[in-house]
């Protein structure tokens, strides 16, 4: 191979990197997102909602106990 193939080689190899490091920086913020409470949508604000409503429960079934 001569050193113009070569170089192209080593450019197709940097170019499928960073497209799969861009992309994979891309699903990372959106999952980074949802773990993140924003007003009632997000899945930390429904975890949170569900603990609530556990403990409430919780304290409901020692009271009648």
């Amino acid at each position: 191979m001569s050193p113009s193939e070569w170089a192209g080689f080593g450019a197709g190899i940097c170019a499928v990197l960073s497209a799969v490091l861009i992309g994979l920086r891309f699903l990372v913020k959106g999952w980074l997102n949802e773990l993140r409470p924003n007003g009632g949508t997000s899945i930390k604000d429904q975890i949170t909602r569900l603990e609530k409503r556990v403990d409430e429960l919780f304290a409901i079934m020692n009271r009648r106990q």
